[in-house]
């Protein structure tokens, strides 16, 4: 089976690294990350759902050391991730919101499992920030994710508030405003 992911005249197959779960795992994980890594939030949230049908397996399971369910199941974690992006792309389209999304490979010694470290910078319309760090580890069967779990969660600064938004876009225009 043949996995393939083009974004902007990049193209990569995972399919030749079949047959070393080393070499397969690390070719897919590289693969996911720099997919992740070239999606934009502004542009499209589908661009991530797409990453993600594309990359995990279909009886996936998705943790997080912040929650105790486990959530199982390509559709159910589908959903999950829709309500965190849909939001997210509307504030970084509509409202201004930036959005940048850093990534580091965290060594590892199992054959069928990747580490990584994420950052997620949210910078509002007035410069002020917000930034997420945490772990994750994933499982691969072959070139699909089979297990992902997030840990050591950090927030840096405090949250953004409507204020860091540009809320008023277009409203104006139309003849509306918001309530002071």
């Amino acid at each position: 089976m043949e996995d393939r992911m083009t974004y902007e005249n990049y193209l990569v197959t995972v399919s030749q690294f079949d047959g070393n779960a080393y070499k397969t795992s690390q070719a897919a994980e590289l693969t996911l990350n720099a997919a992740i890594l070239r999606a934009e939030i502004a542009r499209s949230y589908e661009e991530f759902l797409d990453i993600f049908d594309s990359f995990y397996a279909d009886d996936v399971e998705v943790s997080s050391e912040d929650s105790p369910e486990t959530i199982g199941g390509k559709e159910r974690v589908r959903a999950f991730l829709s309500n965190f992006l849909v939001p997210l792309h509307v504030m970084a389209e509509v409202a201004g919101l930036s959005v940048s999304v850093q990534q580091t490979e965290v060594p590892r010694d199992s054959a069928d499992e990747t580490h990584s470290a994420w950052k997620i910078d949210f910078t509002g319309v007035g410069g002020r920030r917000c930034t997420l760090k945490w772990k994750a580890v994933r499982r691969w069967k072959a070139s699909k994710v089979v297990y992902e779990h997030h840990y050591d969660h950090e927030q840096i600064g405090g949250p953004l508030t409507e204020d860091d938004l540009n809320l008023n876009w277009g409203l104006s225009e139309a003849g509306f405003q918001l309530p002071s």
